[in-house]
């Protein structure tokens, strides 16, 4: 070239991505705590507030359920608008939902509360995917996405650790909410000193009618799968469930009829459709399930089944935590070193099957060292696969499009918990039921109405019914992660048929050279690259 242009503002160094993060890791690591720091206090909620088995998956489920349906809106929201004032946004929300949450007398409020807490949560995982996919080039983005999978894990599996400590000393489970506000305020502060991204101006167009049909779509079909089958509400095949599957299919057909219109889908068909988003997407709602639905019955494992106190089964997830941590942090280092990110896929996925089918094992018998081996080798495979798989996305698509690609991975990802939580939390109850009514027969202990309920609240139970109790539980948990097993099986054999495509040294896909320049502009490159450092060069032209 004769003249040198100015680097691009999305031309960083390794000390500038990292200043940038710093705001954005907080606010993630807030977001994913308080996701997870109700888990082991729960039991105890529920027992305050009068709430059943239904309820303690509901709080957990209304919370991913608004994640889900709102982290594509927040994902285009980020195509279109400023990032940093969005995610400023998300952490006000959230401080909304927390305080509320902290204060509410009644399971109808915590739930309202859960729901706003959600959509914040789906605003900051989005946003914190899209603000990395612009800053950073794919081929480099492994090692800052392992950080950012290590923020994950800690908030994913240090949460029950910290909410069981909060729960057992004075301050009681309502600061297991507001623990999180002050946590929120500092990475607003952080986010507002540190991050300093450049917004491109677009001509903004919000597809209102797809988010419509896309949040009371999926809506209707995961309240439908909480409460179907249970005696109190409906049959799996009665006339309600005629009507809310045949409403949520009618919404979801008129979804893709409008998003094959409109000018700026809300769920681009021409990104989801590619394949290997397409194949992380089914492998992304696989994981979802396995992860949610099977972690977010193991503090309750823990506790019920095993006599722990909160703090003894937070204690009790730090195998999960390390293998969690341990395979995202040395999967993206490794991956940015190489450039090779199937196999960590492929690997990540057998861990997984293996650490929830070894899991499947359990009953309330089983050594608690046993218990650590098989979380921990669960805890490494979903470090290797969270962020890997939206890393295999981001590799696909141009920047303009990252923050609508990476929501659209991370929402059906959170459909899929939402789908695992209430489907395995409805088995649980029901096989905690008939092992019990089982257990109490053969004690010769009388049962109101022929069955018994799958209560939490054991301590007023007489000793013999409180151990029959505990059994039913832990021997009806070997469930939830066979079940979780036999849906990451899905996950391999998705990530199996992905083809795996070089990780692009440039933040945006560059244009096609033509035939006759090629060798030239490979050479170019080739000499760029060699004569600046990583970050630098990994900028583009």
């Amino acid at each position: 070239m004769s003249s040198q242009p100015a680097a691009p503002p999305l031309a960083m160094t390794h000390r500038q991505i990292m200043e940038a993060l710093t705001g954005l890791l907080a606010a993630f690591f807030t977001a994913i705590l308080s996701s997870t720091i109700v888990a082991n206090a729960l039991p105890t909620i529920m027992s305050d507030l009068h709430g059943t088995q239904t309820d303690f998956a509901w709080v957990i489920t209304a919370a991913l359920l608004a994640n889900a349906v709102t982290t594509p809106i927040w994902g285009k929201l980020s195509d279109l608008f400023n990032k940093k004032i969005l995610v400023q946004l998300s952490i006000v929300i959230f401080v909304a939902g927390s305080v509320m949450a902290g204060l509410s007398e009644t399971i109808p409020l915590l739930l309202t509360a859960r729901v706003i807490q959600g959509v914040a949560m789906g605003g900051l995982t989005a946003l914190a995917q899209a603000i990395i996919g612009t800053m950073i080039p794919p081929r480099d983005r492994g090692k800052y996405s392992g950080y950012m999978g290590a923020v994950m894990a800690v908030g994913t599996a240090g949460g029950p650790l910290f909410g069981g400590f909060i729960v057992d000393s004075p301050l009681g489970w309502r600061w297991t909410f507001f623990v999180c506000v002050p946590l929120a305020v500092v990475a607003l502060i952080l986010l507002q000193i540190t991050l300093k991204i450049e917004h491109s101006k677009r001509h903004i167009k919000i597809d209102w009618l797809g988010s419509i049909l896309l949040t009371s779509g999926v809506s209707l079909l995961l309240i439908w799968v909480s409460f179907a089958g249970n005696p109190s509400y409906y049959d799996w095949v009665s006339w309600q469930s005629a009507a809310m599957v045949g409403g949520g299919v009618v919404l979801l057909a008129l979804l893709v009829l409008v998003e094959s219109k409109v000018e700026q889908p809300i769920i681009p068909l021409k990104i989801i459709s590619e394949r290997t988003t397409a194949l992380a997407i089914i492998a992304s709602v696989a994981v979802g399930i396995a992860m949610f639905g099977s972690t977010t019955f193991l503090g309750q494992y823990f506790q019920v089944a095993r006599g722990a106190s909160p703090t003894e089964a937070g204690l009790l997830t730090l195998p999960m935590i390390a293998g969690n941590l341990t395979g995202s942090v040395v999967s993206g280092l490794l991956i940015s070193r190489t450039g090779r990110w199937k196999g960590y896929l492929i690997g990540g996925s057998i861990l997984l099957i293996g650490g929830l089918g070894l899991a499947g094992t359990m009953d309330h018998t089983t050594e608690l060292w046993q218990a650590g081996i098989f979380t921990a080798i669960l805890g490494v495979g979903l470090g290797m696969l969270m962020q890997n798989l939206v890393l295999a996305v981001q590799n696909t698509v141009r920047a303009s499009d990252i923050g609508s690609a990476s929501a659209s991975v991370a929402f059906f990802r959170s459909v899929g918990g939402a789908i695992g939580v209430s489907v395995i939390g409805a088995v649980l109850s029901s096989r905690v039921s008939e092992l019990a009514t089982q257990g109490l027969a053969a004690a010769g202990i009388p049962v109101a109405g022929g069955s018994a309920g799958a209560s939490m609240d054991l301590v007023d139970m007489p000793a013999p019914v409180r151990e029959i109790m505990r059994a039913a539980y832990g021997d009806a948990t070997a469930e939830v992660f066979l079940i979780s097993a036999g849906v990451a099986v899905v996950a391999l054999i998705s990530v199996l048929f992905i083809k795996e495509r070089p990780l692009r040294r440039t933040v945006d896909i560059q244009p096609e050279a033509e035939p006759g320049a090629a060798a030239g502009a490979g050479a170019a490159a080739s000499a760029s690259v060699e004569s600046t450092t990583p970050e630098l060069a990994s900028a583009g032209r």
